[in-house]
């Protein structure tokens, strides 16, 4: 089922070929019409497909290669403070989807407004920063003494903000598309009760303060969701061989399992097109297949 470790770590870098064009023709558009607000990318990829080196190179371009001040945030560092999400997992004792960090409804909306509200104006704004680690991997936010300060005094203003994640441009379903998933053949939505869904379903519906923010979607796709699971076996694999830990194959597909169910909900409302209410021709769409290569690309 999965390939050898060592093939984790080698993700060869065909996507940003493709990206790196369209960012730079939507960013044209953007400061002809409107040069004073930041451009803002979101950019949502399967766990596991290359969204990291993807990310590199784009920021390393825009900022090297084309003189562009640009700040890359994960959604990661939106997560709630450990204590806040031990106050939600005891809020609702029954809902596995919130017992811990990952799914719609453990992140900070408060803060992400708050940090996308500065951006936007180009003031000074504290970039924050999550520990994973933390709390025997738990996680927790880091003190704010430590995170890092843009648009400050004497510093360039942010010219290009990439934001990237996981569930990044997610939106929130009706009801009835939810019941009818549940009930349709699914790898997890089966499992779970249908209120456990609606709840984090709601939830999800502040994150359109991000979304609706962005200028341009970049959206890494596979042609089976499901190879989240073996590209999540490799990297742990490959961190057993090199750091002699790491999760086992069953913890493995516990771990995925927690974030499965949004894969099932919400993937369907993404490759549609994240911002086709602003037009067309705003989102990317990259299909990888089993070996993280570039199979098609959509323009939505």
């Amino acid at each position: 089922m999965a390939a050898p470790p060592s093939s984790a770590a080698t993700i060869v870098d065909d996507k940003s070929p493709h990206c790196i064009p369209f960012i730079l023709s939507r960013l044209s558009v953007h400061q002809a019409t409107n040069p004073s607000r930041p451009f803002f990318i979101g950019l949502n990829g399967v766990q596991g497909a290359g969204k990291t080196t993807l990310v590199s190179t784009l920021a390393r371009t825009l900022q090297e290669g084309k003189g562009l001040e640009t700040l890359v945030c994960s959604i990661d560092d939106l997560y709630l403070t450990h204590e806040d999400q031990v106050a939600l997992a005891k809020e609702h004792p029954l809902n596995p989807l919130v017992q811990h960090r990952g799914e719609p409804g453990t992140h900070d909306m408060n803060l992400a407004r708050d940090i996308f509200s500065t951006l936007e104006q180009g003031r000074e704004v504290k970039i924050p920063l999550y520990d994973k680690s933390a709390h025997n991997g738990q996680g927790d936010r880091v003190s704010s003494l430590k995170w890092a300060i843009r648009n400050g005094s004497g510093q360039p203003r942010i010219q290009v903000v990439i934001f990237e994640g996981w569930c990044v441009g997610f939106r929130a379903i009706s009801l009835e598309e939810i019941r009818a998933k549940q009930e349709a053949p699914s790898t997890t939505l089966h499992k779970h009760r249908l209120e456990d869904l609606v709840f984090v379903n709601e939830k999800l519906r502040d994150y359109d303060i991000m979304t609706d923010s962005f200028d341009a979607f970049i959206h890494i796709d596979a042609e089976e969701t499901g190879y989240v699971y073996e590209w999540r076996l490799e990297q742990e694999a490959a961190l057993r061989r090199e750091r002699g830990s790491g999760m086992t194959d069953e913890m493995v597909k516990r771990f995925v399992d927690g974030y499965y169910p949004a894969y099932e909900l919400y993937t369907d409302g993404v490759r549609a097109g994240v911002l086709r209410e602003k037009g067309e021709g705003r989102q990317l769409r990259l299909v990888v297949g089993r070996d993280r290569r570039v199979r098609d690309v959509v323009t939505t």
